[in-house]
Formats: C-alpha cells, sequence, structure tokens
C-alpha cells in the first residue's frame, strides 16, 4: 500500500497521527541531516503499522518533508490502521 507523509523532523518525540494536507504526520526526534529524519521516518512507520522495517520502502521525496512511501503486509489491516492514524491527533 502506499500513501503520503508528511514529516516534522526534530520534534520532541518520535510518532505517527493527525493529518497534515491529507497525508500523515510523522514526527521525528531527528533532524533532517544526512538522511536521518527520513531514516527514523520508517522506523516510526513500521512500529506504527505492526510491521518488519523490511516491510517499509521510501519511493519519493528523500530531501523532501512530503514523502510517498510503500509498506508491504495486509492490504485491509493496513488500510485501516492507516485511517486510524490519520484520525488521531497528537
Amino acid at each position: 500500500m502506499q500513501f503520503t507523509v508528511h514529516v516534522h523532523p526534530g520534534s520532541r518525540r518520535s510518532s505517527a497521527g493527525g493529518s497534515y494536507d491529507g497525508a500523515l504526520s510523522v514526527h521525528v526526534r531527528a533532524r533532517a541531516v544526512d538522511g536521518a529524519a527520513t531514516t527514523e521516518v520508517l522506523a516510526v512507520l513500521a512500529r506504527a503499522f505492526d510491521t518488519k522495517l523490511s516491510a517499509v520502502r521510501l519511493l519519493r521525496g528523500l530531501h523532501s518533508r512530503t514523502k510517498t512511501v510503500e509498506i508491504n503486509g495486509d492490504e485491509v489491516y493496513l488500510r485501516a490502521r492507516l485511517e486510524e492514524l490519520l484520525l488521531d491527533g497528537h
């Protein structure tokens, strides 16, 4: 399943939840330096979707706050979980 995330680097805590212009908001502690924030985004998404890090892949947006990611797994579960996360504000 592919979807868009909006990254908030340099946050107090790392988490996924809420919506930013229709994209899933992902807050990460790492700064946007040398890909550290992107690496942490993938780890946060793996935890949020209860899957292995190897199932999460960046498709677009390596140097952007708006990224397109893909998560492999049970499509029904992933879509339901994404909807939960989008509705979950911080």
